[in-house]
């Protein structure tokens, strides 16, 4: 039998524009395809609006505006992934999502100042994973406290409207 003999991270692995990223698994509720999308009022850029997920409102962030990355077409293949970030559960759109691997924690080094145009504020790191590179997401990071809060109001507001 087998010992486990370094740390590992099993991540969710996506593309968006044309980088690979991975967020860590315990972190995603569930993939589904692409749906319409009910747009909120007052609300930043990068939320596209909502979605009703078995009854739960959901908000929709889309990563490519959120991280200053050029608009893609919506595809075939485009996935909204529904995370937990902080006190929220949202959708995130990506351009495709492709595996779930487990990466050994000694493979993961501390992001550099600028990696594909995104802040390393959004980073865990960056995973080497055969010939790949995956950059870490840090989904606590992706919503400011104050962006959550905005969100839980505009939701909670928009539910009461109906």
């Amino acid at each position: 039998m087998a010992t486990e003999t370094a740390a590992e991270i099993q991540l969710v692995v996506f593309q968006l524009a044309s980088e690979t990223y991975g967020v860590d698994i315990n972190h995603v509720q569930e993939i589904i395809r692409m749906q319409s999308i009910t747009q909120i009022p007052r609300t930043p850029a990068f939320i596209e609006g909502v979605i009703n997920l078995r009854g739960r409102i959901i908000p929709v962030i889309d990563l490519h505006k959120r991280f200053d990355l050029p608009r893609a077409d919506i595809t075939n293949n485009t996935r909204i992934m529904v995370v937990e970030l902080g006190r929220v559960t949202v959708g995130m759109i990506v351009d495709s999502v492709s595996e779930v691997l487990r990466l050994p924690a000694t493979s993961i080094e501390p992001p550099p100042p600028m990696i594909s145009g995104i802040d390393v504020a959004y980073l865990k790191g960056v995973g080497k994973w055969n010939e790949r590179l995956i950059i870490l997401l840090d989904l606590e990071r992706v919503l400011r406290e104050s962006e959550q809060r905005q969100l839980e109001q505009e939701i909670a507001a928009g539910v009461d409207a109906r």
